[in-house]
C-alpha cells in the first residue's frame, strides 16, 4: 500500500468561547512578553514526540556547507508544506536551542506550554515591528537560533507563496548566518487540499548554510532578497513527476477543487475533487489525477496537465476580473475574533465582501464593522477546515484578528487568497 487513509481530520483543535462583540471589546489585552530560551526538557519532549511520524515517512537528510555557519545562533528558514515541517526541524536541530516564529493563534489555550517550547507569536500578514525586537532578543540575549517560515502559510499548489519584500533588511539586523532547511516529499505526503489523508511518501530534507555573516555584510538588501527568492523557488508537483514518486492512493484527488476551483473548459466555478478525479458539475468534464501528479482529461483536450499551471491560470483570471471591476466576494460568515491567548471568541454572524476596495466585514447585529485596504498586506491568511471549525479567511490588525468562516459559499478560500495577493500588486503598481 502506498498510503494510509485517515477517515477524520486532525485532532488538533482550538479553544473557543461564545461572547458578544461588546464583551470582547471590553476584554483586557495581553501585555507583550519577551521570548524565553527553551528548556532542554521541552526540546527533548518535542524531539521524542516527532519520532513516530518521521519513522513512518522514512525520513533522511543531508547537510551542506554547515561548517560555514559555525555553532550558532542562526536564522533558520524553512519552506512550509505540512505539520511534519516542525518535526523535521526538531530532528535536524536537536539538541541546539531555538525559538520558533509561529502564528499567534497557535498559543490560544496553551500559551505557557508553547512559550516553554520557544514559540514567538506573531500575526500572519500583519506588520509586526515587535517581532523583529523579539528575534533580536533571542539571538543576542538568549543566544538561541530562530526558526522562521517566511512564507507564513502552507502552500496550496505545491509552489512557494510570496515572501515579504526587503526581508534582507532583517538579515542585516540579526547579523547571524542564515541556514535553509528545504524539504522534499512533505507536500506530496500531506497536501493541504487533500484533507490530511497522509500518503506513504518518503520525506527528505537538505540543511544548508546559504549565507554567512560575511556574505550578508557584503551584499545589498536587494541581493539578499534575490538569494532568498531563489532558495524559495520550488514546485512540488514537478518534483513528484521528475522523481517518479508514485502515489496510488484512491483518494488522491479528494479536495482538489479547493485549489482548482474554476473549470478550465467552461469557466464555471463549480468543481468537485473526489477519489482520483476532478469534475466540473456545470459542463460535466472530468480530469483524472494520475499516480505521478499529472492531470489528464478523460475526453477531449487536457487544458492543463500540471496543477500549478491551472492554479496560475486562475490567478490570471482573477487579476483580469479585478482590473475590469467585476471581481467580488460576497458571503455570509460566522465570525471568530482573537484579542488574547485565552480563546477564539465566537461573536456571531456577519457578512464579508472583497472587491477592488479591499475587505469589509460587518456583523453582530450592526455593532461590528471592519475594513481593510488592499495595501494592508501582500498576502492573506486563509486555510482549510481551520482547527476543525471550517474553511477560514482571516483579516485584521494588531488590535484584533477576525476569523471569517464562509457559509455555503463553496471553494472560495484559494480564490480570495489569489485576489488579495493580486490587489496588493496592482495597488503597488499604481503608486
Amino acid at each position: 500500500m502506498a498510503y494510509i487513509r485517515e477517515e477524520t481530520w486532525t485532532s488538533m483543535k482550538i479553544k473557543t468561547k461564545k461572547l458578544s462583540w461588546a464583551e470582547v471589546q471590553n476584554l483586557p489585552r495581553p501585555k507583550h512578553k519577551k521570548p524565553i530560551r527553551p528548556h532542554p526538557l521541552f526540546r527533548t519532549v518535542v524531539r521524542v514526540a516527532s519520532i513516530p511520524d518521521l519513522m513512518f515517512a522514512r525520513f533522511s537528510y543531508e547537510k551542506v556547507r554547515m561548517e560555514a555557519a559555525g555553532d550558532g545562533p542562526w536564522l533558520i528558514l524553512m519552506n512550509h508544506s505540512s505539520f511534519i515541517d516542525l518535526e523535521i526541524a526538531s530532528k535536524l536541530l536537536y539538541p541546539k536551542p531555538y525559538n520558533i516564529v509561529c502564528t499567534s493563534d497557535g498559543l490560544v489555550g496553551k500559551e505557557w506550554l508553547m512559550r516553554q517550547i520557544g514559540c514567538i507569536p506573531t500575526q500572519k500578514f500583519v506588520p509586526d515591528l515587535m517581532l523583529i525586537r523579539d528575534m533580536l532578543s533571542a539571538v543576542r540575549e538568549k543566544k538561541t537560533s530562530v526558526l522562521m517560515y517566511p512564507e507564513a502559510s502552507y502552500s496550496f499548489d505545491g509552489c512557494a507563496t510570496p515572501l515579504p519584500r526587503q526581508l534582507g533588511q532583517l538579515l542585516k539586523k540579526l547579523d547571524v548566518p542564515v541556514v535553509m532547511i528545504r524539504t522534499y516529499g512533505a507536500f506530496a505526503r500531506d497536501p493541504l487540499y487533500n484533507g490530511l489523508q497522509k500518503r506513504r511518501v518518503k520525506v527528505t530534507a537538505k540543511m544548508e548554510c546559504i549565507l554567512t555573516r560575511e556574505e550578508i555584510a557584503e551584499k545589498s538588501v536587494a541581493e539578499l532578497d534575490a538569494v532568498l527568492d531563489e532558495a524559495f523557488t520550488f514546485d512540488n508537483f514537478a518534483w513528484q513527476k521528475e522523481n517518479r514518486v508514485k502515489i496510488d492512493a484512491p483518494f488522491r484527488a479528494d479536495g482538489l477543487s479547493r485549489i482548482l476551483y474554476k473549470c478550465a473548459h467552461c469557466g464555471a466555478e463549480n468543481m468537485v475533487g473526489e477519489g482520483i478525479t476532478l469534475t466540473c458539475r456545470t459542463c460535466g468534464k472530468v480530469w483524472e489525477l494520475d499516480e505521478y501528479g499529472s492531470l489528464r482529461a478523460r475526453d477531449g483536450e487536457t487544458e492543463f496537465s500540471h496543477i500549478p499551471d491551472w492554479y496560475n491560470w486562475q490567478r490570471e483570471q482573477v487579476r483580469k476580473s479585478i482590473l475590469s471591476g467585476t471581481y467580488r466576494l460576497d458571503v455570509d460568515v460566522d465570525i471568530g475574533v482573537m484579542v488574547d491567548f485565552k480563546a477564539i471568541y465566537m461573536v456571531g454572524e456577519g457578512h464579508l465582501t472583497h472587491d477592488e476596495n479591499g475587505f469589509t466585514l460587518t456583523g453582530c447585529d450592526g455593532t461590528l464593522t471592519y475594513t481593510q485596504s488592499p495595501k494592508a498586506s501582500y498576502g492573506l491568511y486563509s486555510d482549510y477546515f481551520w482547527y476543525e471549525i471550517g474553511d477560514v479567511i482571516c483579516i485584521g490588525d494588531r488590535k484584533c484578528l477576525y476569523y471569517c468562516f464562509p457559509k455555503g459559499a463553496g471553494d472560495v478560500v484559494a480564490k480570495t487568497r489569489q485576489a488579495a495577493e493580486e490587489m496588493y500588486k496592482i495597488s503597488r503598481e499604481r503608486t
